[in-house]
C-alpha cells in the first residue's frame, strides 16, 4: 500500500508539471514489486506453454523481474465478480464489463503520462467511452474484433451470409435441420447479437443501438431468444468446450471468436468464418488496474509492455484480434502482412461493440434485466 500512494503522489505531481515529458514520467514508475496478477481471456497472455512461438510474457519477465500470474475467465460477468474479490493488479475488460468495474469503484484511473507506449494506440480507440469517464482514463487498450458466426466447411460448402442459421429454425446445406447443431454464447450480452439481428430483419421495431433497448424492443428480442431455445445444442463460454463441439460434437455454426476459428484451422479442422450482412457484435477490451492492485509498478509496466507494437501483432496473430496500436499491423512476423485485414481492420465501423446496458432515466432496459432473463431463457423458460 505504501507503495501505491507513493504511486499516486509522484503522479499527482507529474500532472501538475506541465513540461514533464513521457520518457521522464515513466521514471516515476518504481522498480517492479516482483509480481502481476492478472485476469485475462483465454489466449491472451502467452509465455510459449501452448506454442513455443508465441510468448510475450518471458521477455516481460526478464526485463521487469514482475512474476505474470494469470487466472483466465470465461465471461465478463466472471471477471467482475472475481474483481470484486480482489487479489489480481489487471483485467482484460471487455466493454460489457469495463463501466461496471469503473461505477463499483473496483478499478483505478490511470496516469497516461506513465505509459510511453500510449503514443501507439489506435486514434479510434482514444478516449472511448468504455474506459473513459468524466475526463478519466481507466486503462490501456488491448485488442479488439468481431464476435463472427463460424461454421463447418463440410455441412455449408458456400459460407453462409446470415445469422439466420442460428435464429430461425431451417435446413441446412447439407439437409438436416439446425436443430441441436447451433450454439449460442452464454452471456447475458449475447442479446444484444439477438437485437442487432432484429434491427436488420425488423426494421419496424425501430432498434438504433442494440445495447439500448425500449421494452417494446427487448420483448421482441428475448421472443425470439426462448424461440432459439429448442435449437441450441449448447450455451457456451468455455472456448475449447466450444471446439471440441464443432470437432466431435456434429456443431454446425455459432458465433465465436476469432481465436476458436484460428484455432480450429490450425488443427487442420473443417472450419471457417463469416462477418454476416447483418453486422457483428464486438469487444474492444482494456486492461485496467484493480482499485486496490498490490503491485501498481509491474502493472503499469505490463500496461507499456502490451503496447509495444511486436506484442500487440502477436497477440493478433494468436487470438485472431485486431491489435490496438495500428503498428502491430507490420512489426509480427506472426500476424503477417495480411493479418490485421483477415482479423478485420477495416470492419470497426461495422461493429456495434459490447458496452454494459444502463437506463438512462427508464428509457431503456437496464444491464440487470438482461441478466435475469437471460438466465431463465438458457433455462428454457
Amino acid at each position: 500500500m505504501r507503495k501505491t500512494a507513493l504511486l499516486s503522489a509522484i503522479t499527482t505531481a507529474l500532472l501538475a508539471s506541465a513540461g514533464v515529458q513521457a520518457a521522464d514520467a515513466a521514471k516515476a514508475v518504481g522498480a517492479g514489486e516482483g509480481r502481476l496478477d492478472i485476469i485475462a481471456w483465454p489466449g491472451y497472455i502467452e509465455r510459449g506453454q501452448s506454442d513455443k512461438a508465441y510468448d510475450w510474457v518471458t521477455q516481460f519477465e526478464k526485463d521487469t523481474g514482475c512474476q505474470v500470474n494469470v487466472k483466465t475467465a470465461a465471461t465478463s460477468d466472471e471477471m467482475v465478480s472475481l474483481m470484486a474479490k480482489g487479489g489480481y493488479d489487471l483485467v482484460t475488460a471487455s466493454g460489457d464489463a469495463s463501466l461496471r468495474l469503473i461505477y463499483g469503484k473496483r478499478v483505478q484511473p490511470i496516469d497516461t503520462s506513465l505509459i510511453p507506449n500510449w503514443k501507439n494506440v489506435d486514434q479510434r480507440l482514444q478516449n472511448a467511452p468504455w474506459y473513459t469517464v468524466s475526463g478519466k482514463t481507466y486503462g490501456t487498450p488491448y485488442q479488439w474484433g468481431p464476435n463472427v458466426l463460424m461454421y463447418s466447411t463440410k455441412v455449408f460448402p458456400k459460407a453462409p451470409d446470415s445469422w439466420a442459421v442460428v435464429f430461425e429454425p431451417q435446413n441446412l446445406p447439407d439437409g438436416k435441420p439446425n436443430k441441436g447443431r447451433v450454439q449460442a454464447y452464454d452471456g447475458p450480452i449475447y442479446i444484444a447479437d439477438a437485437a442487432l439481428y432484429l434491427k436488420a430483419t425488423q426494421p419496424a421495431l425501430g432498434i438504433q443501438d442494440p445495447y439500448q433497448l425500449t421494452e417494446a424492443q427487448y420483448s421482441a428480442v428475448l421472443d425470439l431468444l426462448r424461440k432459439q431455445h429448442s435449437l441450441i445444442h449448447r450455451y457456451w463460454h468455455d472456448a475449447t468446450v466450444q471446439m471440441s463441439d464443432f470437432k466431435n460434437e456434429g456443431v454446425a455454426a455459432s458465433g465465436s471468436w476469432p481465436y476458436q476459428v484460428n484455432s480450429l484451422k490450425g488443427e487442420k479442422q473443417p472450419i471457417a468464418s463469416v462477418f454476416p450482412k447483418e453486422g457483428a457484435t464486438g469487444w474492444a477490451d482494456t486492461t485496467m488496474m484493480h482499485a486496490e492492485a498490490a503491485h501498481p509498478n509491474c502493472a503499469y509496466k505490463w500496461m507499456n509492455w502490451s503496447l509495444e507494437p511486436k506484442v500487440q501483432g502477436d497477440v493478433a496473430a494468436w487470438f485472431g484480434s485486431v491489435p490496438a496500436a495500428p503498428e502491430g499491423c507490420k512489426a509480427s512476423t506472426l500476424l503477417g502482412a495480411e493479418g490485421c485485414a483477415t482479423n478485420g481492420f477495416e470492419q470497426f465501423s461495422k461493429i456495434a461493440f459490447w458496452k454494459t446496458p444502463q437506463a438512462e432515466g427508464g428509457k431503456f432496459v437496464p444491464y440487470s434485466r438482461w441478466t435475469q432473463d437471460y438466465i431463465a431463457i438458457m433455462g428454457g423458460r
